[in-house]
């Protein structure tokens, strides 16, 4: 069995409805649907939810963990959100809002703007970080990502759109000789 896969998972503060192989989890800061493949199976037992599957093919398996884990996230996303933040490195590189769309200038002859989905929302708390949120965890690290392709972070300054969190590996320049 799948370790993942066996745990419950805890849907006390949400509202889930499950019409055929459709489930629909709604919080308090939105609502997310998700298809469930027909070999999976779930169960709702109080405050818990259970995902069961058919059989032990690999197919099957594998499904089974990544399902359980989808809903998880889906109940964080609609009690808790998901945030990245992201840091602009470079002299002159920024960003700022304009509306609801994002203008960056990170070293092109012309600026970017980047016009995010209607369940994204993106702030900008100082010209060199962007703050992307949203309820869909998948969604919100895939806006982070293109936003991050404008300029990746480069290893000889470190210059770029890098996540908070990345440790960029510098390398040596060349030595004049």
């Amino acid at each position: 069995m799948s370790r993942i896969g066996k745990k419950p998972v805890n849907i006390k503060d949400v509202q889930v409805e499950l019409n055929g192989k459709t489930l629909k989890i709604k919080g308090k800061l939105g609502e997310l649907q998700f298809e469930v493949h027909p070999n999976i199976d779930i169960e709702i037992n109080g405050d818990e939810l259970n995902v069961k599957r058919h059989n032990d093919l690999k197919e099957n398996r594998a499904l089974h963990g990544m399902t359980r884990s989808i809903i998880q996230n889906m109940v964080t996303g609609v009690t808790e959100g998901y945030s990245k933040t992201l840091e602009i490195v470079g002299v002159g590189y920024r960003a700022e809002l304009k509306g609801k769309n994002l203008l960056l200038n990170v070293g092109y002859s012309h600026p970017i703007y980047f016009m995010p989905p209607d369940e994204i929302t993106l702030e900008v708390p100082s010209p060199t970080q962007v703050k992307v949120s949203g309820i869909d965890k998948e969604l919100v690290g895939l806006v982070a990502a293109k936003i991050r392709s404008f300029r990746k972070p480069e290893p000889y300054k470190g210059k770029g759109i890098k996540y908070s969190d990345e440790v960029i590996i510098r390398k040596a320049g060349k030595t004049a000789g």
